[in-house]
């Protein structure tokens, strides 16, 4: 992943749509919109654009429903492995249905910190959330402990994801999503399909399972307790 480059200066056209999406956070009276707003205007380009893309906000809003109609809603200190800018603890906070104490976003990219902090800067201040560099396979034990739930929905990008899934502690309830986007160089553990995502991260209980087809490709997403 890419370091984000220092805050450019805006021109004319930033401006434009800038004004667009602030307008737009004040008229809905959006705290996330207002966020995200203040996040693009300093991390412009593909890397910021990249993490809200519509499939990513598809596939971030598809999660939050479908946990809220697996769990009720009751989440308790969310860890997100692989949690990139912010962006899904970010909308988790912002949903009324989920009662959620905190999260702690995970990414080994430095240059992550930052941006997600932005993205989440009324919940860094009531302390809500926490922006952490670490690779997920090496994460404090006490980070672990603190969490009652984990999100990763970065699977596709694992290497090393038997070792990763096997140090997950049994009985963690988790949220997982790939993709079967082979042809991304990135994109080193893909699935073909949903049997194949579920034989590779077996639960002990099942919540959900399915499959969100999207431009380029489809979305596979699991809910359950390790």
């Amino acid at each position: 992943m890419v370091t984000p480059p220092q805050p450019p200066t805006l021109d004319d056209k930033d401006e434009f749509y800038l004004d667009i999406l602030d307008g737009l956070a004040r008229y809905l009276d959006n705290p996330f919109i207002a966020d995200m707003v203040r996040a693009v205007s300093l991390y412009r380009g593909p890397y910021i654009a990249n993490s809200l893309n519509k499939n990513q906000m598809a596939s971030k809003k598809w999660l939050i429903d479908e946990l809220h109609r697996a769990t009720g809603g009751r989440l308790g200190t969310g860890l997100v492995l692989g949690g990139w800018n912010g962006v899904l603890s970010a909308m988790l906070l912002q949903d009324p249905r989920l009662e959620i104490a905190r999260m702690i976003s995970v990414d080994i990219d430095p240059g992550c910190r930052a941006v997600a902090e932005t993205m989440n800067r009324r919940h860094v201040k009531s302390g809500r959330f926490q922006a952490v560099t670490a690779d997920m396979h090496m994460i404090d034990d006490g980070v672990v402990a603190a969490a009652d739930i984990f999100f990763n929905t970065s699977c596709e990008h694992l290497a090393r994801f038997s070792e990763w899934y096997g140090g997950v502690p049994e009985g963690m309830l988790m949220v997982l999503q790939s993709n079967d986007m082979f042809g991304e160089e990135s994109h080193v553990n893909c699935v073909a399909d949903l049997d194949a995502f579920k034989r590779q991260a077996p639960m002990a209980e099942l919540l959900f399972a399915g499959a969100l087809p999207l431009k380029r490709y489809t979305r596979f997403m699991l809910i359950g307790r390790r």
